[in-house]
Order: C-alpha cells, then sequence, then structure tokens
C-alpha cells in the first residue's frame, strides 16, 4: 500500500507543469492624491505592465468627471508583445491597439475592436 501511494504522488507531480513560471512584481507605484488625480504603474516578470493616470476635470459643476489615459501590455503565447494605449473620458473609451513585430491579430480585427 505504502508503495502505490508513493507511486500516485510521483505519477502526480509528474503530471504537473515543468518548470512553472512564478510571476514576481517588479515594479508597484502608486500615488493617490485624493479625489482630485491618481496614478498607478505596475510591472510583472512576465512581461506584463500596466500604467493609469486619472484626473477629476470641472470639480463641483454639473460637468464634473474624470479624465483616464494609460496603457497595458503582455506578451502573447507568440512571444510578441501586445500593446492597449487608452483615453477614457466624456467621449467614452478611446483604445489604441500595438502589436510588435510577428504579431499575429489581424488588422481587420483590430480596426472591429475599435469600432
Amino acid at each position: 500500500m505504502k508503495l502505490f501511494l508513493v507511486l500516485v504522488f510521483v505519477a502526480v507531480g509528474a503530471a504537473a507543469p515543468q518548470n512553472p513560471q512564478d510571476v514576481q512584481i517588479l515594479r508597484y507605484d502608486i500615488d493617490n492624491t485624493g479625489l482630485e488625480a491618481y496614478s498607478y504603474a505596475v510591472e510583472l516578470s512576465d512581461g506584463t505592465k500596466q500604467e493609469e493616470q486619472g484626473q477629476l476635470k470641472n470639480q463641483g459643476t454639473e460637468n464634473e468627471s474624470i479624465s483616464v489615459q494609460g496603457q497595458y501590455s503582455w506578451v502573447g503565447p507568440d512571444g510578441v508583445v501586445y500593446t492597449v494605449s487608452y483615453i477614457a473620458d466624456e467621449n467614452g473609451f478611446q483604445p489604441r491597439i500595438e502589436q510588435g513585430p510577428g504579431g499575429s491579430i489581424p488588422s481587420g480585427v483590430i480596426a472591429s475592436f475599435l469600432g
């Protein structure tokens, strides 16, 4: 019975992904100045990055809103870096999608995401 349990654990261990990647936080910056503005940046060891800044516009008025701009990127399974830069304000969410050399998203698909 003990030998059977040992073999089961060995089989489970062998079936587990080999060399799993442990993603580490390389950078984490945050600046929250209160209700008027904020910014943050995160960078991970797998190549994922995100940055964003937001600012309150027309504070105290009927037209008060927040304006946000930022970007995020990641390394796809094909090894290509994909980046989405955006602005979000009173005109809605306005993304711009970029892909590094060898990117596999057809331009027509990107255009359909952008509206």
